[in-house]
């Protein structure tokens, strides 16, 4: 971004700095215009997105065929709410649930959403299959988790920033140590009906579990009759070489919240995957979502399993990823004094340094001519989540520029 006072930039942070709630604090990068793995800023500048929206633009910005989807459903019909059915839903549904091998969709719009209506079902379930007492049903979760933003998810993070200021906490949640299946099995009572967890935690820093642990805990759930439910929302849909990260042991959990990339990065989509027997305890007017199933979300997530399907992202999120890997860790060789850890799966990768984040994410917007966009997560890690249509030659650059800000960076 240019530092000159009169830039265009300015002039639009200062309009956001006035205008809008400072729930945020970005990168101070304008962007105008998208393309790939590139963005443009208001003043002309061009950077490397290597954060993809959190993993919602997978896909490239703007690409083509789902653009094209979204345009051409965008003729007929947006939005008739669900009061009514749609031509574009049920084909969505069914391509998702064969993709992924589920039985049903409930269709939402945010990954917020999507885990709201997970919490919901589980509890309905407990009350209503499992025979769990009138308002006694739990909930088990993981320290360092996020989930969204609500006044109920909110009260299970331990993230300070996201929940004070919001009590009282909602009850029936229990919270126990990542990756720590033995803390899973003894926390588990007879009014338990759920564990909600992420295979990668992105939002803490692209932390990964022991390697078993997600069979370990999906046994456990099995024999205490627990329902295990699989928060997908940044790790899906190849973010980290497999269609869903728990492919990489082998689990299917008894639900799966999908969002960020089914929607291809052009309209917001979400979801919650399961079977029969789990959703059949929503019935008419029990939840519900006025945009959820619309046709122009419909039409996108069509699309987006036809291009899973048409293209190998699996094998280029695998291969790309240890490419990209390989570079930081030499990159760490040189600087150990500053990075003390280079994690990651597929293109979901994270550098956890001893010193703060920002001021290298700050450098890396401003490289010139080009910059990388990049953002720090938990205050010492860095996140780097590029498109998965990038190519080995352009990581190549991109290590180039890391290389260079950590040697500029003091």
């Amino acid at each position: 971004m240019s530092k000159d006072n009169s830039s265009r930039s300015k002039f639009y942070l200062d309009l956001d700095n006035k205008w809008t709630a400072h729930n945020y604090k970005p990168i101070l990068v304008v962007i105008k215009k998208a393309k790939g793995i590139w963005v443009w800023d208001v003043d002309g500048k061009k950077y490397m997105d290597c954060l993809s929206a959190y993993s919602s633009q997978n896909f490239g910005h703007g690409n083509p065929k789902l653009v094209n989807a979204l345009k051409k459903q965008l003729d007929k019909v947006i939005l008739t709410s669900r009061a009514f059915c749609n031509d574009a839903m049920g084909t969505a549904a069914k391509k998702l649930c064969e993709l992924t091998g589920y039985e049903t969709l409930l269709p939402m719009n945010t990954g917020t959403e999507a885990v709201e209506s997970a919490l919901k079902i589980a509890r309905k379930w407990g009350y209503e299959k499992k025979g769990v007492g009138k308002d006694k049903a739990e909930i088990i979760v993981c320290e360092n988790n996020f989930h969204g933003r609500t006044i109920t998810i909110v009260g299970f993070s331990t993230d300070p920033d996201t929940y004070t200021g919001f009590g009282p906490k909602t009850p029936g949640f229990k919270v126990i140590p990542y990756g720590d299946a033995e803390a899973l099995e003894k926390a588990i009572t007879k009014n338990t009906v759920a564990f909600m967890f992420e295979p990668i935690q992105g939002e803490a820093g692209v932390l990964i579990p022991p390697e078993g642990y997600i069979k370990k805990v999906q046994n456990i759930c099995k024999e205490s009759n627990v329902i295990l439910i699989a928060d997908e929302i940044q790790t899906g849909f190849y973010r980290t070489g497999e269609l869903l990260a728990c492919q990489y042991e082998s689990v299917k959990p008894d639900m799966t919240l999908v969002a960020k990339a089914v929607g291809g990065g052009v309209f917001p989509v979400s979801g919650v995957l399961s079977s029969r027997e789990i959703m059949a305890v929503l019935t008419p007017g029990s939840h519900g979502s006025t945009w959820g199933g619309n046709s122009a979300g419909m039409a996108v997530l069509e699309a987006v399993c036809d291009l899973l399907v048409e293209e190998d992202f699996s094998q280029k999120s695998k291969d790309l990823g240890k490419y990209f890997m390989d570079g930081l860790k030499e990159i760490q060789k040189k600087y150990p004094e500053k990075i003390k850890e280079v994690r990651g799966r597929g293109l979901l990768v994270a550098l956890e340094l001893s010193e703060k984040a920002r001021p290298y994410t700050e450098a890396l917007m401003n490289n010139s001519p080009i910059g990388v966009l990049a953002k720090e997560t938990h205050e010492f890690s860095i996140r780097f989540a590029p498109p998965l249509v990038i190519t080995k030659k352009e990581i190549q650059w991109a290590l180039s520029i890391i290389d260079k800000v950590f040697a500029e960076v003091n």
